[in-house]
C-alpha cells in the first residue's frame, strides 16, 4: 500500500472481489489520477459555488455568455464521428446498478442496443455496492460470466461513474476523501479499458451532471491523462453529457467543443434538469414550480425548448442527442386496459421525443423495449437522425426560463412527500431505486419532489384544491398520513424496519424544513452521520448471514 493512500478494507463477503479490484498497480494508477487532478475538482466545485453566489447577490438570470460566442457562431467545428456501436442506440437501459447482479445478466440478455451502467442516480454508494458493482462490469467485460456472450455480442456498456458532488469515503489520496467519479473512472478505465477497446465496445461514459464547460474540460483533460496512461490511442474514450442543469444549457455547444475529440453527444431528462430551477432559482417567486404530476412535463415550453435546443446543438456538431428514461411499469397483465394505457402513455411521450429528433432513450422496465424498438423503426429511417439538424428551431433564453402555469395539488404534494421518504428509506437500505405507484423512482425524481415541497414552504403556496397554505404544520400532518401507506408498500414487518422509515420520514422533514436549500440530496445523505451509520449495520448483517 503506499504510504499517502488509505483503503478501508473489503466489505464482508466481497474480499475475492475486493483483491481482484485493489492491486498494487490500480493503487498506484489511482494515487496519480487523484493526485492530478484533485485540485481541479475543488476547482470546478468553487466555480459552482461562485456562480449561485453571482446569481443570488445580483439577481441575474443565465444567458448565452459572449465571451464564448466565437466557438457558438463559428460554423466550422464538429465533434469526431462516435464508433460503429455507438451509431445506432435507440433504446437503452436505463438506472441499471451494476451491483444487482439479476438484473444486469437479465439486461445483458435483453434486444436492448445499450445499458447504461448507473453508479450515479439509479445507485447507492455503499461501499459494498461500488466493489460489486465495479466487479460485475469487469466480469462481464472479460467475458467472465456463464451463458453470457462476449462484448460485441451484447448491448454496449455506457458506464456512469458517480458525479462531482460526490466523494468516496473508503479511500484518502494525501489525507483526503478522493472524489467518487475519479474513484469510479478510474477503477473501471484500468481493470476494463483496454478490453473494451479492443473489442470495439468502448470506453464509453456517461457523464452526470455536469454544469459548465469548464467541468467538460476536466473530464476532457482526465480521458487525455488515461488514455496516456494506459497506451490507448487519442479519442478513444466517447462520453455523453447529461445535460441535467439549467446552467450549462445555454453552454451546451462550449461543452461539447471541449470534449469534440471524446463526445458521444448530449442527453436531456426532465427531473434533474427541473430541479435544477429550484436548486438556482429556487427562493426567486418568479421561479415557483407547480405540481410535478401535473403540470410539468416535456410538452411544457421550458422542457420543449431545452430538448429542441439540445437536439439542434448536437446534429450541427455531428453529436448524439439522447431522451430520457421512461420510468413506468408495464402492468404484468399483457391484455389488460391498465397494461394497454401504460403503453399508450409511453409511447405517446417518446413520439414526441422522435419527432424532436432524438437518436434514441432509454426505458426501465425490460419489456417496453422492443416496442420502443418498433415505435423507432416505424418513425425513422435509419440508425439515427443526425440529418434532422431542426433548422426550424429559433431558441432564446426566455423560452429556457419560462416557468409552466399552474398550482399546488394536494395530490402532489402527497406524492412528493412519499417519494422523497421513499428514497432515504431505499438508501438507508442500501439502494439506489426503488417502485412506487406503477414505476420506478430514484434520485432524479427524489430531487424534484423535495425541491417541490422545500419551495413549496417557502413561498407559502396554497393548494388549489382547498386554499390551504403549504406550511411547516401541513407537511409534517401530511408525512404522518402518508406513512401509513408507506409502510404498506415497504412491508415493515419488523420493528427495525418500521424505525428505518420512521428515520427516513425525520429525515426528509429535515431536508424540507431547512432555511437553505441543501443543492444535492444525495450528497447531504451521502455525509449523514445516520447514513453511513446504516452501511456499517448493513455490512454486519451481510457478513451475519453469509456465515449462517
Amino acid at each position: 500500500m503506499l504510504d499517502n493512500l488509505e483503503l478501508s478494507p473489503s466489505p464482508q463477503g466481497l474480499e475475492e472481489e475486493y483483491g481482484t479490484l485493489f492491486t498494487p498497480a490500480s493503487l498506484l494508477f489511482l494515487h496519480q489520477l487523484v493526485t492530478e487532478f484533485d485540485n481541479e475538482v475543488d476547482q470546478v466545485l468553487q466555480l459552482r459555488v461562485s456562480r449561485k453566489a453571482h446569481l443570488d447577490a445580483s439577481g441575474d438570470l443565465p444567458a448565452f455568455s459572449r465571451a464564448t460566442s466565437h466557438i457558438r457562431d463559428d460554423p466550422s467545428w464538429t465533434v469526431l464521428p462516435v464508433p460503429p456501436r455507438l451509431q445506432r442506440r435507440h433504446v437503452d437501459v436505463g438506472d441499471m446498478a451494476p451491483c444487482d447482479t439479476e438484473r444486469l445478466l437479465h439486461a445483458l440478455r435483453s434486444p436492448a442496443q445499450g445499458l447504461q451502467i448507473d453508479f450515479d442516480d439509479g445507485n447507492c454508494p455503499t461501499f459494498y455496492n461500488q466493489i460489486k458493482g465495479i466487479s460485475n462490469v469487469c466480469k462481464v467485460v472479460h467475458n467472465q460470466f456463464p451463458d453470457i456472450p462476449a462484448l460485441p455480442q451484447v448491448p454496449v456498456l455506457m458506464l456512469r461513474p458517480r458525479a462531482w458532488n460526490m466523494v468516496e469515503h473508503n479511500m484518502l489520496v494525501n489525507g483526503r476523501e478522493v472524489p467518487g467519479p475519479l474513484f469510479d473512472f478510474g477503477l473501471l478505465m484500468f481493470h476494463c479499458g483496454k478490453a473494451l477497446y479492443n473489442s470495439e465496445s468502448g470506453p464509453f461514459f456517461y457523464l452526470s451532471k455536469v454544469e459548465s464547460f469548464m467541468e467538460a474540460r476536466l473530464w476532457n483533460n482526465i480521458f487525455l491523462w488515461a488514455q496516456h496512461q494506459l497506451q490507448l490511442p487519442r479519442g478513444s474514450i466517447k462520453a455523453t453529457v447529461l445535460i441535467e442543469n439549467v446552467l450549462a444549457t445555454f453552454e451546451m455547444e462550449e461543452i461539447l467543443y471541449e470534449l469534440r475529440e471524446h463526445s458521444a453527444g448530449l442527453n436531456c431528462g426532465i427531473w434533474d434538469y427541473s430541479a435544477s430551477f429550484v436548486n438556482k432559482f429556487g427562493h426567486r417567486g418568479d421561479f415557483l414550480l407547480p405540481d410535478r404530476s401535473k403540470y410539468v412535463n416535456m410538452e411544457k415550453r421550458f422542457l420543449r425548448s431545452y430538448m429542441d435546443l439540445l437536439v439542434q446543438t448536437c446534429h450541427r456538431r455531428g453529436a448524439l442527442a439522447t431522451g430520457g428514461m421512461a420510468a413506468p411499469l408495464l402492468p404484468p397483465a399483457r391484455d389488460s386496459p391498465a397494461h394497454r394505457t401504460v403503453l399508450a402513455n409511453v409511447t405517446r411521450l417518446k413520439l414526441l421525443e422522435i419527432q424532436a429528433g432524438v437518436d434514441g432513450f432509454m426505458v426501465y422496465d425490460l419489456r417496453l423495449i422492443e416496442p420502443m424498438q418498433k415505435l423507432f423503426q416505424q418513425h425513422t429511417g435509419g440508425e439515427n437522425q443526425l440529418h434532422r439538424v431542426r433548422e426550424d428551431v429559433t431558441v432564446t433564453p426566455e423560452d429556457l426560463l419560462c416557468m409552466p402555469a399552474g398550482g399546488v395539488t394536494l395530490h402532489g404534494l402527497q406524492y412528493n412527500i412519499g417519494v422523497g421518504i421513499l428514497f432515504i428509506h431505499a438508501w438507508l437500505s442500501g439502494k439506489g431505486h426503488f417502485f412506487y405507484r406503477g414505476q420506478v423512482e430514484d434520485s432524479a425524481t427524489a430531487e424534484i419532489s423535495r425541491s417541490q415541497v422545500w419551495q413549496w414552504i417557502l413561498h407559502q403556496a396554497r393548494l388549489e384544491d382547498s386554499q390551504r397554505v403549504v406550511s411547516r404544520s401541513l407537511v409534517v400532518q401530511l408525512t404522518q398520513e402518508v406513512m401509513k401507506e408507506l409502510t404498506e408498500v415497504t412491508a415493515c414487518q419488523t420493528v427495525r424496519a418500521a424505525e428505518r422509515l420512521q428515520t427516513a420520514a425525520e429525515m426528509f422533514l429535515e431536508v424540507v424544513l431547512k432555511r437553505d436549500f441543501p443543492e444535492f440530496l444525495t450528497s447531504y445523505l451521502n455525509l449523514d452521520h445516520t447514513f453511513l451509520s446504516s452501511q456499517r449495520e448493513e455490512e454486519a448483517s451481510v457478513a451475519l448471514l453469509s456465515k449462517l
